[in-house]
């Protein structure tokens, strides 16, 4: 097959890109930004466009599928001339849901924990040699893409994204995928631009309830007060598991999960992550791994890309970055910490810079998110809200909104940084939460250099 993609350089779009090109398609793609490290990755494999732009041009009646990527606009030059032709045009997972129609249907949902737990079970699917179709949001140790497509394999496990389709497909990505098998992690409000109220927000989840398929199955965090109330509301045709955060203890800075024969070391710590593996425990037996073959995988889980990643760790300092900037998962994380560290000073530096963070009705839900830190810092940046041409938010209203006593806030990576090189980190965990940089911020370098001092 010829396919297509506008903006091809997003995450989850080349990744795509890679694994059909890897089935044996035929791949093109266009996008006017690509950035690393999806540039090298398309590059490796002859799959970067020559220069960036959109040519319409290149959108002929040979082609015969369209994936249409979120970053493109509804006016985009290429999207319009494949419509002027009449072109098949899938939104990502309409194009994922046309591949896996015939195959068993795994997507797992929630606001937070859905990376980890499809994680999680695509390490024991590989563990086990066990053969699936994926599509995960996140980079995992021993995979080479985060998407994987064939003809032959009986399961599509998919990370079940909430956020909108495309600009010709406004609906939310996981109302498309009609699951035989889901799991719902929890719900806190996010993506104010989309969802503007939280009623709003949960009604998307009650809707991916709904598009269940007749007779198929439900796992479900029942100490989520909202997924349990949809759960209970649900009357549709299904079989409801629930899953609680099971039994664990934490000695000398490791955590050990009980199991039937005794404590159980793991490689990931935190009570949303012994939440996240009872969920992936109910999926996983639900597609043919008994529980004492769960139990001897799930131990060697590292976990996924960015989350609660561990940069660096000497006899005094332990450094890690994770993905979190929601209020949940900010509050997740650093309970985590420090629990996992209690005798250790714990440092949560954490960027906003979402539109969703960065929007001033937004900001109280942060109260109370950095509760569990020794010492808190909150960074953001003037010009990103200029970019995004929202209000300026003082200094003030972000140490209100938090309501933590000595929260330190800059706006300028400079300052940010010289604040870092100054920190005493001898006994101190410092935790780098954002899904951005940081103004520029060399996570990793300003790790080696603890390391080397």
């Amino acid at each position: 097959m010829r396919i297509h993609f506008i903006a091809i350089g997003g995450s989850a779009m080349h990744n795509l890109a890679l694994a059909l090109h890897a089935k044996g398609d035929i791949v093109t793609g266009s996008d006017d930004t690509i950035f690393e490290p999806s540039k090298s990755r398309l590059e490796a494999k002859g799959l970067l466009p020559k220069e960036e732009g959109w040519f319409p041009e290149k959108i002929t009646e040979e082609i015969d599928v369209i994936i249409l990527g979120m970053h493109a606009k509804g006016d985009n030059p290429e999207l319009l001339k494949a419509k002027e032709l009449g072109l098949t045009i899938y939104s990502y997972p309409e194009f994922i849901y046309e591949h896996s129609k015939n195959k068993t249907r795994v997507v797992i949902g929630g606001s937070h924990g859905k990376t980890t737990i499809t994680s999680m079970i695509l390490h024991v699917m590989h563990y086990h040699n066990v053969e699936v179709d994926y599509l995960v949001g996140a980079q995992l140790e021993g995979f080479d893409r985060m998407v994987n497509l064939t003809s032959d394999n009986e399961f599509m496990l998919i990370e079940g994204d909430e956020y909108l389709s495309s600009a010709l497909d406004l609906r939310p990505k996981f109302h498309i995928y009609q699951p035989n098998i889901a799991l719902l992690s929890g719900i806190a409000w996010d993506h104010i631009n989309v969802f503007p109220t939280f009623e709003n927000y949960v009604e998307q989840f009650k809707i991916f309830i709904g598009k269940l398929v007749n007779g198929g199955i439900l796992v479900y965090n029942e100490e989520d007060a909202v997924v349990n109330q949809l759960v209970e509301e649900a009357t549709n045709p299904i079989r409801k598991i629930p899953y609680t955060t099971p039994s664990y203890t934490i000695e000398n800075e490791q955590t050990y999960l009980d199991t039937n024969d005794g404590p159980m070391p793991l490689e990931v710590f935190g009570k949303h992550n012994l939440s996240n593996i009872s969920g992936a425990k109910w999926i996983c037996q639900n597609m043919g791994i008994d529980e004492e073959d769960f139990y001897e995988a799930i131990a060697s889980f590292k976990g996924a890309s960015k989350r609660l990643e561990k940069l660096v760790e000497t006899d005094q300092t332990v450094i890690y970055k994770d993905f979190a900037h929601s209020p949940s998962k900010v509050i997740a994380t650093t309970e985590a910490v420090k629990a996992q560290y209690p005798n250790k000073k714990v440092i949560a530096c954490l960027e906003l810079h979402t539109y969703s963070s960065l929007n001033s009705a937004f900001l109280s839900q942060y109260e109370g998110a950095l509760a569990k830190a020794d010492e808190a810092v909150v960074f953001y940046s003037l010009d990103a809200l200029k970019i995004k041409n929202m209000p300026e938010i003082s200094q003030e209203q972000m140490q209100t909104a938090f309501n933590r006593p000595g929260l330190a806030t800059y706006t300028n990576a400079a300052d940010f940084k010289q604040y870092l090189e100054q920190l005493d980190l001898n006994n101190a965990v410092l935790l780098f939460m954002s899904s951005g940089n940081y103004g520029g911020l060399d996570m990793q370098a300003f790790s080696e250099k603890v390391k080397n001092k």
